[in-house]
């Protein structure tokens, strides 16, 4: 027969009919990513990206960043991640090379921290694990400061290598062998 129904219930028939496929639901998710990328002015290119994250509370949810770590971020005044941090921070996690550009005091040395301390997942007597190479000694001196607040607590000894001669001594005659 013959189904006879205004142009309003026809309207809400096929808004019925039509389930969100798969493909719909990702194109709209990948959407919303690009909508949020776009307003934190965060570009990135490659394949496979991982998402950003909004709120540091999501890398412990997402990413089980240890415990410790995310009340150092706290107790440091980091409430809302940097665009650099939200991009950079899921990248590294997800164990992809990264090059990174953002202005200074835009939270790059915390972007990279935060992976860096969560790869090695816990302290090991096995010699340096991780090796952070920087230009200068003022931005070493940074580095090595935001590092130490940020594994507090942590057990992860974090330590400062200017001069060979001084390393020999800190660490031993034979510590150019054994590490």
């Amino acid at each position: 027969g013959i189904k006879w129904m205004s142009s309003m219930e026809a309207k809400f028939e096929d808004a019925k009919d039509k389930k969100p496929t798969a493909e719909k639901l990702e194109r709209l998710r990948r959407e919303k990513i690009n909508r949020f990328r776009n307003q934190h002015r965060i570009n990135i290119q490659g394949t496979d990206l991982p998402d950003p994250i909004a709120t540091f509370e999501q890398l412990q949810r997402e990413y089980k960043v240890h415990p410790k770590i995310m009340e150092n971020i706290q107790a440091a005044g980091f409430h809302v991640p940097t665009p650099i941090q939200m991009q950079a921070i899921p990248t590294m996690l997800h164990g992809r090379e990264l090059l990174a550009s953002a202005p200074t005091g835009s939270g790059k040395t915390l972007a990279f921290c935060i992976p860096l301390l969560t790869h090695l997942k816990q302290p090991r007597n096995k010699g340096f694990r991780a090796l952070i190479i920087s230009p200068t000694r003022e931005l070493a001196s940074q580095t090595h400061r935001e590092l130490v607040k940020l594994a507090e607590g942590t057990g992860f000894r974090i330590h400062m290598i200017h001069k060979a001669a001084e390393a020999a001594k800190k660490f031993g005659p034979k510590s150019a062998k054994k590490f």
